[in-house]
């Protein structure tokens, strides 16, 4: 079977940065998802489009096509006592919004604390960044059913994902 939209789709994939170091990568049996609903990366989703088990494509995507440009306008410096108490504030902490601004709806997380202040970034990790992907389909099967179809039940790493659609990041 060819891949197509409501096929449930397994694959491998590997993310490597421009200099070709291998940032992240799926379990060796991959990740199941439904194809053509958006919870992969367009082009990425797109160059799918038509293999079978075992076939591979190779993607770069560029910032604004996979985690977006970063912004400098989304970091903020807080002091730390502001964001609880001072022992516990650690890089990697996220908070949903920054104190004494109006919650702007993004998830904030602290990338350094020094000096009394913490570093809070809106930005994904990968901000900025040209990716390339390096995708093996493993398996092409039809949907089980319809209800299957449409469903939000399929999940895929964060890395193959919008920026919006991440509900857990880890640094």
């Amino acid at each position: 079977m060819n891949i197509q939209k409501d096929a449930l789709v397994t694959i491998h994939v590997a993310m490597y940065d421009l200099q070709g170091n291998l940032l992240e990568e799926t379990d060796p049996a991959g990740v199941t998802y439904l194809h053509g609903h958006g919870d992969i990366f367009e082009r990425i989703e797109k160059a799918l489009e038509g293999k079978k088990k075992g076939e591979s494509i190779d993607v770069t995507l560029e910032p604004e096509e996979a985690f977006g440009e970063f912004d400098p306008d989304a970091i903020y410096m807080v002091p730390v006592e502001k964001l609880g108490d001072p022992e516990l504030v650690v890089a990697g902490l996220v908070f949903d919004g920054v104190p004494g601004l109006v919650n702007d709806g993004r998830s904030y997380r602290v990338t350094d604390v020094a000096q009394g202040q913490a570093v809070l970034d809106a930005n994904h990790p990968l901000a900025g960044w040209t990716l390339r992907f390096v995708v093996k389909v493993l398996d092409v099967e039809p949907a089980p059913d319809e209800e299957a179809v449409g469903s939000d039940e399929v999940v895929v790493p964060g890395f193959l994902g919008f920026a919006d659609k991440i509900i857990d990041e880890v640094d």
